[in-house]
Formats: C-alpha cells, sequence, structure tokens
C-alpha cells in the first residue's frame, strides 16, 4: 500500500508555486530568466536534504539527480522522471497567492483579488469529478503554476517517499527539472548523460490517469515585410507601409477553420504569435502545428503562398519567409519502445484509475528527450485551466500522480 502525505504534497506545492520561475521567449540568455534557478536551488537543497546526495544545478538551469537501485537484479534500465519549472510568459507568474479551498462543494468559486475571475462548474465540468475533495486555486490577479509545479512537486513528493521505503524495489531513478518550457527551449541545453537514462517520463498532464503518447509536430515561420518608406509628408505614390501589410496578411487568415481557436482533435493549425515593426519593416512569428509531418510542411507552404500573394500586390516590397523545426511527434520514437506507455498504463491502473490514452495539442519536453534518446510519454499531474487565472488542480489528482511514480519504478524492476 503506497501512502503519499496529501499534506505534505499540498504544503510543497503551494510553496513552488509562490516563487515566480516565468520564462521569456524574447530572451537569449539560458535560462532566459535567472528567477528560474530560484526555485531550482531550493529544490537542489530538499533533494539533498532527502540524502540524495548526487543531486546537482548546472549553470543553464537544470537539476539532475539520482536515487540509487535497491534492486538485485543488475538489468533494470535507469528511468527518468522530468518536469519544468518555468511558468508560461502568457498570464503573470508574480505574487502567486494559492488558495487551498478544502471540500470543494460545486459551487463557482469568486477568486478573491479579481472577482471578475470566477471558476465555473459549468465551463470546467472536470471539477465535478471533485465535488467534496480539496482543489487549489490562484487567487484572481495570476495563474496558479500548476504547469509544471505540479509535476515537480509530485516528483519530489514521490522521491521522498521511494528514499524513505527502501521496502519499495526499484532500479536506478534519474530526476531531472528543466527550465524553459515553456518558450520552447527546454531541452536546449540539457547534458544527456547527466540525465543517463533509457527511458523516461515527463509529468506535465491534465486529468488523472490520463497517459499522452502522441504530440503535435511543430515548426515556426517568420514573415519578413520589407516596405517602402518615404517621408509621409510627401509620400502619395511612394510609401508602402509594411505594418499595413502585415495587417493584411493577417486578415487574410482563415477565420473557421487553420487556426486554434476553430480546431480541435487531430486537426492541425497556423497562429500567429507575435507582430512588431515600423512602416519601413514588420515582423509576424507564427507557430505551425499538426500531428501529421506532411500536412505540416502543407501548412508552411500555405502560409508562404498565402502571403507572398498578399506582398506581390504592392511594387517594390518584399518579403523573407523562414521557417524551422521546433519538435516532433513523440509517437514516431514510442511506438517503437512500446514498452515505455505500457509500464505507466500498468502503474496507473495500479493506483485504481483508468487509463486515458491521449494525443497532447501542444508538446512537451518529451516531445525532444524521445528524439534525443530517451523515450518519453507524459504522465498525467491534474493540472487544469493552464495559462490563466482561473488554473486549479485537485490534490486527489497529485496525490494518484505521485502514487503512479511510485508504482512505475516498481514496475520497471519487476518486468526486467
Amino acid at each position: 500500500m503506497i501512502n503519499i502525505n496529501a499534506e505534505a504534497l499540498v504544503e510543497r506545492f503551494m510553496r513552488y508555486v509562490q516563487i515566480d520561475t516565468q520564462s521569456d521567449p524574447q530572451s537569449e540568455t539560458y535560462p532566459t530568466t535567472e528567477k528560474q534557478k530560484n526555485l531550482s536551488r531550493v529544490l537542489l537543497n530538499e533533494l539533498h536534504a532527502m540524502g540524495i546526495g548526487g543531486a546537482e544545478l548546472d549553470d543553464n538551469g537544470y537539476v539532475y539527480a539520482t536515487i540509487p537501485s535497491n534492486s538485485k537484479k543488475d538489468n533494470v534500465p535507469a528511468i527518468c522522471f522530468c518536469s519544468h519549472v518555468d511558468t508560461a510568459p502568457d498570464c503573470s507568474g508574480a505574487n502567486v497567492k494559492p488558495i487551498l479551498h478544502k471540500k470543494y462543494d460545486g459551487n463557482d468559486i469568486i477568486l478573491p483579488d479579481d472577482i471578475t475571475q470566477v471558476l465555473k462548474l459549468k465551463d470546467a465540468p472536470y471539477l465535478k469529478q471533485h465535488i467534496g475533495s480539496d482543489i487549489i486555486t490562484a487567487s484572481g490577479n495570476t495563474l496558479l503554476g500548476a504547469d509544471d509545479k505540479s509535476g515537480v512537486a509530485v516528483i519530489m513528493q514521490a522521491a521522498e517517499y521511494l528514499v524513505n521505503n527502501p521496502s519499495v524495489i526499484h532500479g536506478k531513478i534519474k530526476i531531472v527539472f528543466t527550465p524553459d518550457e515553456e518558450v520552447g527551449k527546454g531541452t536546449a541545453k540539457i547534458d544527456m548523460n547527466k540525465v543517463g537514462a533509457q527511458f523516461g517520463y515527463t509529468l506535465d498532464g491534465g486529468d488523472a490517469g490520463s497517459l499522452e503518447d502522441e504530440t503535435f509536430s511543430a515548426d515556426g515561420a517568420k514573415i519578413v515585410i520589407n516596405g517602402v518608406i518615404a517621408h509621409p509628408g510627401y509620400a502619395k505614390g511612394k510609401l508602402v507601409n509594411a505594418i499595413k501589410i502585415a495587417g493584411e496578411i493577417l486578415d487574410a487568415l482563415p477565420k473557421n477553420e487553420w487556426a486554434p481557436e476553430a480546431t480541435e482533435h487531430k486537426e492541425g493549425f497556423v497562429h500567429p504569435v507575435r507582430v512588431e515593426g515600423i512602416a519601413e519593416k514588420a515582423t509576424i512569428d507564427f507557430i505551425v502545428r499538426d500531428f501529421d509531418l506532411q500536412k505540416l510542411k502543407a501548412h508552411g507552404k500555405k502560409l508562404e503562398a498565402l502571403a507572398q500573394h498578399i506582398v506581390d500586390k504592392y511594387p517594390g516590397t518584399t518579403m523573407e519567409f523562414t521557417i524551422s523545426e521546433q519538435y516532433r511527434n513523440m509517437k514516431e520514437i514510442l511506438d517503437k519502445h512500446p514498452e515505455v506507455a505500457a509500464y505507466a498504463a500498468e502503474a496507473i491502473r495500479r493506483t485504481g484509475l483508468e487509463v486515458k490514452t491521449e494525443s497532447i495539442r501542444g508538446g512537451t519536453d518529451g516531445s525532444k528527450l524521445s528524439y534525443m534518446g530517451l523515450p518519453c510519454p507524459n504522465i498525467f499531474t491534474g493540472m487544469q485551466g493552464i495559462h490563466s487565472k482561473i488554473e486549479w488542480i485537485g490534490v486527489k489528482d497529485m496525490m494518484k500522480s505521485a502514487e503512479t511514480i511510485v508504482h512505475l519504478c516498481m514496475v520497471w524492476e519487476e518486468k526486467s
């Protein structure tokens, strides 16, 4: 019987989310914000306090730790559990005030620091599964940070359980906490030798029981429009404003398809995420997503053609179009190692949950790690409403997530 300490897990999580670790997509430093290391240092100290002496924090903000094997078998693969410390740039992560709502009663929750922010059962039907149980929200001015400090907290709680319960037999367990996942740089400076595992799992998922073995494949696209500049007082017949062309390109994007707000399930999209410029030169950044690699490439070509058609209407203007790989669907790798997801499914079932195999309309560090030699599906933590002021998480889901980790360590040992 695995008994995760709920009180300790809640205290740990609520303490972590109060540390501002927001990453910055415009920064070129590693990590993109130095403040991410504030949480990393806390984790390092706590790992050492658990007796995990080999834990370290490197200059790029990665935390690495090892729990030694206590198995008599010498063929148990080393497995890694990974979560990211940063929170999304979409919503403020400073001065987070977590609120523990004991025995949620099913009514709407008005968040106290901004009463316009209301967590409603009708908008979040998953709340029904938490009536009578404890949930955690922020106070209304910020995100909560369950993405992915819930993953960090459950890994730490599971690690403490493993250290304190040597009767749980397992192979070598590796722990990695990454910076900058939210800005697509979570594995940019990772040291795979220090990771030192054969298989891995990110703890970065939603509903209890969910196991995600497929992600979008992702590209980033950039359109640079070069206008024709002239003094606005003498511009007739001369000036071609790059900002206006950028606006026309954006207006030409399909409204009822090909956009995140108009797609679901396995449908891909093209999404503008940043616009900047002056009359002479304007830039639009896009993210391009699809589960199918050929469709992903087709999206990029379609976007380029759409933009070029508009730019061609304005003599003297030019356009530069670039597209770059961000990450690829991890399913291609995981299908070659079916035991990785199968053992996770077995661990989830051992907690008493039903397994929900799902695809992520997004990516995790596991997407990149899978192609870096560490097949790495994604396991639930319970996070809901992520990247928003009404983000929340159920305590019982986090407990089941930590329990899943412990079971998974045992499954790998048993089946080796």
